[in-house]
């Protein structure tokens, strides 16, 4: 397939100079990729950090360098040189580099949410900045989330969309189809993915989730809009709501069964809910990983894995203030020795 074949000119499937059994090596021999998110400025001022991610990652995905609140901080002033020096790390390390993200109602600059309301130009704001951002990289960036987190229906849609996006504000329900459209014309050849959160483990908040990203996808390919992959982010809480197998399996067979090709985009699990004992926790971690990823791995569409980050001491979770772990607990999703 025109993904298939994409993906496979953009990695080297396996790395004779690392480990037999890296994960990039391992990954490779199921066919698959294996990455994570990373910061440009971690490749000189973490050698060890970076020498992991040479060892063990066959992609990256910048964890904040390409979103437009760095990207295009006033009007026409670009500044991709975050992203710039990602790029060719990917390229020295024969990684395929993944564009994350184009089109998200957060990490704005905040000219843009005001721009949004001048209707002569406003469109143009969405179709300059996916041209501006997909020629940049070509086929060096093979793979790109078109739109990230559209679906949200605790905001009341009957549809389930995220109707409080500054997006749809502008465009109404038409700017994803618009947006894959564009990145369609600009880059016919790159692989065009939807990104989502909240859709792995069960309860009523999880399942409408699923329902709403499921109508949003039906509702793209019944109109013949260009997507090719959903990216499933995977950011898992343990010790919270349950995880069923079956319900997974079923959700990525309905994805599956559309014709597109599934990607775990952004993999980690928050332990900030679980018991003092390290012990304990880190068990739990592991359990709840190796079922997640069970059912991923058992899914033909499934093209690779990435976790967001290679080291606790880059965990994003830490840094939100709705997600702290009890006082004095650590929090501990990642290997601890990077």
């Amino acid at each position: 397939s025109p993904v298939g074949a994409a993906l496979a000119n953009s990695i080297a499937p396996f790395s004779a100079t690392e480990s037999q059994d890296s994960l990039r090596n391992l990954a490779a021999h199921r066919g698959l990729f294996y990455g994570c998110a990373m910061k440009s400025g971690q490749i000189t001022e973490d050698p060890a950090f970076t020498a992991a991610v040479v060892a063990d990652c066959s992609a990256i995905v910048p964890e904040y360098e390409l979103k437009r609140v760095i990207t295009e901080p006033s009007p026409g002033r670009f500044d991709f040189s975050g992203a710039d020096r990602l790029s060719r790390f990917a390229q020295e390390h024969t990684m395929l580099m993944r564009g994350h993200t184009l089109v998200w109602h957060l990490a704005n600059p905040a000219w843009l949410e005001a721009a949004l309301t001048e209707a002569p130009s406003m469109k143009a704001h969405m179709f300059d900045y996916i041209e501006t951002a997909m020629q940049r990289y070509g086929n060096r960036v093979p793979v790109w989330d078109v739109v990230n987190e559209a679906v949200a229906p605790e905001e009341g849609d009957f549809l389930g969309r995220r109707i409080g996006s500054p997006w749809f504000k502008a465009f109404g329900d038409n700017y994803i189809d618009d947006a894959f459209h564009q990145a369609r014309a600009v880059a016919p050849d790159a692989v065009l993915a939807y990104n989502d959160y909240g859709v792995e483990m069960s309860g009523s908040w999880y399942g409408a989730r699923r329902r709403a990203m499921l109508l949003l996808l039906e509702g793209l390919l019944a109109r013949n809009v260009p997507i090719d992959m959903v990216g499933i982010q995977g950011h898992l809480i343990a010790f919270d709501k349950a995880f069923d197998e079956d319900v997974f399996a079923g959700f990525l067979a309905e994805i599956a069964g559309m014709g597109l090709k599934i990607t775990i985009t952004e993999f980690d699990i928050t332990d900030r809910k679980g018991p003092a004992d390290p012990a304990i926790r880190d068990a739990e971690v592991a359990a709840l990983g190796r079922r997640f990823l069970d059912v991923a791995l058992d899914c033909k569409a499934l093209v690779g894995v990435l976790s967001w980050g290679l080291s606790d001491r880059y965990f994003w979770v830490p840094e939100d203030p709705e997600q702290q772990p009890p006082k004095g607990q650590k929090l501990r999703p990642l290997p601890p020795s990077l």
